[in-house]
């Protein structure tokens, strides 16, 4: 693997602060209040995780499309068929609440893993890929889990 580039990196760290500022506000009362009283509901707690979580996994079925357009064939086929599935993931398991929802978004999140991997290792992705992609996934299902387990 070779380093990360600094705006990937940058980027990718700033997209878990969503994911971040929710688990926060789950454990310190001031930073829940000043959220609601400076955001609103939608933008503190599990809301603001579960809401940004779904347009995450969508996005990232963006991503996995993108690297689908580099292969041929079989291959592209199989690309574009399993870049859709962390969007549908997304949209059919993200119901029943917040630690159901939270929960399938972990399991949406480290599947998403599995096929960063599945791209990177067929050359579809750059070579420094699985550095972020670790890295942000590790992040985000630790930020996640706050909400399951409070």
């Amino acid at each position: 693997m070779t380093q990360i580039p600094r705006s990937a990196l940058l980027l990718g760290l700033a997209g878990v602060i969503p994911f971040a500022w929710g688990a926060l506000t789950l454990v310190m009362p001031s930073a829940m209040s000043f959220g609601m009283e400076a955001f609103g509901p939608r933008f503190v707690g599990p809301y603001v995780q579960l809401f940004y979580g779904s347009i995450i996994l969508s996005f990232m079925s963006g991503v996995l499309w993108g690297f689908s357009t580099k292969a041929d064939g079989q291959m592209a086929t199989m690309g574009y068929v399993l870049s859709v599935i962390p969007a549908l993931w997304a949209f059919f398991m993200t119901g029943g609440g917040p630690v159901s929802a939270a929960t399938s978004l972990i399991f949406g999140f480290i599947g998403l893993l599995g096929l960063d991997w599945l791209f990177w290792r067929y050359g579809l992705a750059p070579p420094w890929w699985m550095a972020l992609r670790g890295l942000l996934t590790a992040l985000v299902v630790g930020c996640l889990a706050v909400g399951v387990v409070l």
